[in-house]
């Protein structure tokens, strides 16, 4: 074991990392470290590290022993609720992850295969995961310091590969998979010669339509957001040649709203929809659903309305299990007339498909974020500014 991460490891460094998680960061590496042989910013990013675990990460903050990596790798690294789905997603006997990071998808991806390869060009942030495979107990990983382009030539054919591309500097402001290392685009060929299955994680302001363009023998498509925030997208390609249209999948975590709506394209594009007034329930769809771009058929499924076509919010008049954001609606106000309506001060404002912004808005009328009541800015069917006041219906 490396000698900086086997003392970092030690029971009385656990123990005061633990003990400083509430501490003011700044302070204490005022007053340095108490181990001779310890730096205290080391020490200081262990205490980051496991505070960002606590919810992140509940296995690892629970674990004896774990040691953390800076802050930037614990920001880049999926939580356990994305891991976890992953994982589901693919199955087989081996598995190797070309870009492993901190690992925690590959102790994830440990429970449902034989063997995990876990390849990481980063030597300390390779060793640091498989000091805590050992911790946690994941003795079926394998760990290969390196290139895993180096490792993917000489590799075996596996029964899956994962690849977490990361976005190159200075590539523009439209994310795409050819501005990635490693660039997926140029390997998916070897990659697809390598293994049965690939997974392929894309940052959520990648353009899906875009992907999809560049990318052969796609599958299936996963859009995953966590308590309605776009974490990833999920791209799996099989080696042998489909003839069925790709699924979308809009994974849901995080919530005890209904957790995946899946469609095919054509549903999306064959789908209409159906436009009335602001009736007696307003939704609003999860993050995932909108970046999935399933507008149309969703109101369709739930035999709900729309306010209007691009609004993206329904509307209905008995209360139905939606994925996303639920409310009651109270009134319904023309924009003209809003001066003069009776709400709440102090209230949330969201805008869709409204040509003013929240910030804007609030400056106007003098509104505070906050409360338990919301202001909706649209644009109904019939093309009418509208502000729809409305209250937040929590999931029981």
């Amino acid at each position: 074991m490396n000698k900086s991460i086997q003392k970092l490891a030690q029971k009385e460094v656990q123990d005061y990392v633990a003990k400083n998680l509430k501490t003011d960061l700044q302070r204490l590496v005022l007053k340095g470290s108490p181990f001779p042989d310890i730096a205290i910013q080391a020490l200081a990013t262990q205490i980051s590290g496991k505070k960002d675990a606590e919810k992140k990460l509940p296995t690892w903050f629970a674990a004896k022993g774990v040691v953390y990596p800076p802050k930037l790798n614990m920001e880049q690294c999926s939580s356990e609720l994305t891991a976890h789905y992953k994982a589901s997603l693919l199955s087989g006997k081996t598995l190797v992850d070309l870009t492993g990071g901190f690992g925690v998808d590959d102790y994830y991806f440990s429970k449902r295969f034989e063997r995990v390869t876990h390849c990481e060009l980063n030597a300390e942030l390779s060793t640091v995961a498989s000091h805590n495979f050992k911790v946690l107990g994941a003795t079926n990983i394998q760990t290969y310091e390196g290139d895993g382009a180096v490792f993917l030539q000489r590799m075996q054919r596996a029964d899956a590969l994962y690849v977490d591309p990361s976005r190159r500097a200075g590539s523009g402001r439209v994310f795409m998979l050819k501005d990635c290392e490693p660039n997926v685009i140029e390997n998916q060929e070897l990659y697809l010669h390598k293994a049965k299955q690939v997974m392929i994680k894309a940052a959520p302001m990648l353009d899906i339509n875009l992907a999809l363009s560049d990318l052969q023998n796609v599958a299936e498509v996963h859009v995953v957001s966590v308590k309605n925030e776009c974490k990833e997208s999920l791209f799996i390609l099989r080696a042998e040649p489909r003839k069925e249209a790709i699924k979308m999948v809009c994974a849901m975590l995080g919530n005890t709203s209904p957790g995946l709506f899946s469609f095919f394209p054509d549903e999306e594009k064959n789908a209409e929809s159906a436009f009335s007034e602001v009736q007696n329930y307003l939704y609003e769809p999860d993050a995932a659903i909108l970046k999935a771009g399933a507008f149309k058929l969703l109101g369709e499924r739930l035999q709900i309305n729309k306010l209007q076509q691009h609004s993206h919010l329904y509307t209905s008049s008995d209360l139905v299990d939606f994925p996303g954001k639920r409310f009651k609606v109270l009134q319904t106000i023309l924009f003209n007339d809003f001066k003069k309506a009776q709400v709440p001060k102090q209230i949330n404002v969201v805008c869709r498909n409204f040509d003013l912004k929240p910030e804007d808005l609030k400056k106007r009328f003098g509104l505070k974020d906050g409360g338990a009541d919301f202001l909706f800015f649209s644009t109904d069917y019939k093309n009418r500014k509208v502000v729809i006041h409305a209250q937040k219906i929590n999931f029981t």
